[in-house]
């Protein structure tokens, strides 16, 4: 009879947990079409008058002090930011900006739009293609292994097509974006991509983690991967009703949905036009797509994941490396709890109190020698923080933890800067600079 409740009452949260993720979804998704019709209302009577206000300033204006200041801002590296899982780059949702209108700072700022879901593997190749230029190659070897065509989105001409050596970049990566741009600085140094043989890790100036997933997240068990191997996943949980979701809309590939948003798995090519019926069953089974390879961002996103990847991943001497940790949790009577109920959403007070009471199951080998769930409960309801401030496992990463202004210390390259709390976020970026 316990057996039975408890089986209830899980289904229950599942079904919670399933309508509210919905319903955030179809908010932001409604707030992004409100905002595009807003702003065509708005541009299409105020167009003509603004028009004549611009062309009046512009004649006023002197040109050599613009031309100069121009030119010199040109000559700085851009700096690209890179999201993290369900995000979406410029040009996606409309008027909604991951990054908080960053882009729209500075022509310097690039935010590219790759898989919201694809693996980490496949979005550093996406990257690496948005930037210079070209038909993204995601590599014979890793296509045929996954099952999707080599070749995807074409980019007539990059985003920053002088790119190399001389021409580096600073890279900003939050959650899963922080890896994407660790394993692309690898392929990099690796000269993994065919035709550009001259390629290192030199091209990459700086790299800055906003709540970096380095380590893996235990949040992906509680959702629904099975701790035992880190890939599959459990027949009834919240993954799943994604899962079935995303094959849907993939295949269903209604262009003016997908241009709006696109979770990023093309190269799979689960239209209905190319897969029929018998395609979209086959993917419902798991029997083919990309849940079936495993070569989605979740796999990755496991502490086992993390691990394969930061086995074959360095942190180079001559790039300057920065981590910001994030938190919601602390320590009442020697139990972590949720910090505070106000000030935080309610649905991320439920997350941050699950991943802090998660623990790994017992009858289960730990993912790596000396694991304690006693250090994997601070979190910010997305992340484990143990996970954000620098690659920590198979083999710990050099690094240097700011507490306060007094440990704050001149910039080195090749050592991973970590600010491990928000109240002196602002005054380490000071101190950095």
């Amino acid at each position: 009879m316990l057996r039975y409740w408890m089986l209830v009452v899980q289904l229950i949260e599942l079904f919670v947990s399933a309508l509210v993720h919905m319903l955030y979804g179809f908010y932001i998704f409604s707030s992004a079409v409100a905002g595009d019709l807003s702003q065509g209302l708005s541009d299409w009577y105020f167009k003509p008058n603004m028009d004549l206000v611009i062309k009046e300033l512009q004649q006023q204006e002197p040109t050599t002090t613009t031309n100069s200041t121009n030119t010199g801002l040109k000559d700085l590296p851009p700096i690209v930011l890179v999201h993290g899982i369900f995000g979406f780059g410029k040009g996606r949702l409309g008027g909604l900006s991951y990054f908080a209108g960053a882009e729209n700072k500075d022509e310097r700022v690039l935010v590219p739009d790759l898989g919201s879901l694809t693996s980490i593997y496949d979005r550093s190749r996406e990257l690496f293609y948005y930037l210079k230029g070209g038909q993204v190659d995601y590599g014979d070897e890793h296509s045929k292994a996954c099952g999707h065509s080599q070749f995807g989105r074409m980019y007539e001409r990059g985003n920053y097509p002088e790119w190399d050596e001389d021409h580096p970049i600073h890279f900003v990566g939050h959650s899963a974006g922080a890896q994407v741009v660790r394993v692309l600085q690898q392929m990099l140094a690796d000269k993994a991509f065919k035709g550009y043989e001259n390629t290192s890790e030199s091209w990459v100036l700086s790299i800055t983690s906003l709540s970096g997933a380095f380590n893996g997240t235990t949040r992906t068990y509680l959702d629904g991967m099975y701790p035992e191997d880190g890939k599959s996943l459990k027949s009834i949980c919240l993954l799943q009703i994604c899962r079935l979701g995303v094959i849907v809309y993939d295949w269903l590939d209604i262009p003016w949905l997908k241009a709006y948003y696109n979770f990023g798995f093309d190269h799979f090519n689960m239209s209905w036009k190319k897969k029929g019926i018998s395609g979209l069953v086959d993917c419902l089974l798991g029997s083919a797509g990309p849940f079936s390879s495993m070569d989605w961002i979740l796999p990755d996103l496991t502490i086992q994941g993390s691990l394969a990847l930061n086995s074959h991943l360095q942190t180079f001497p001559n790039t300057y490396y920065f981590s910001y940790a994030t938190k919601r949790t602390s320590k009442i009577m020697g139990i972590t709890m949720p910090s505070s109920i106000f000030g935080i959403h309610p649905m991320l007070f439920i997350r941050v109190l699950q991943m802090s009471q998660w623990r790994h199951p017992s009858e289960i080998s730990p993912p790596y020698k000396g694991y304690r769930d006693e250090d994997w409960q601070d979190n910010d309801g997305a992340l484990n923080t143990i996970s954000m401030t620098h690659p920590r496992f198979p083999i710990e990463h050099p690094s240097h933890f700011i507490q306060d202004d007094s440990t704050c210390e001149s910039l080195r390259p090749g050592i991973w800067l970590v600010v491990f709390f928000l109240s002196i976020m602002s005054k380490a970026v000071i101190c950095a600079l």
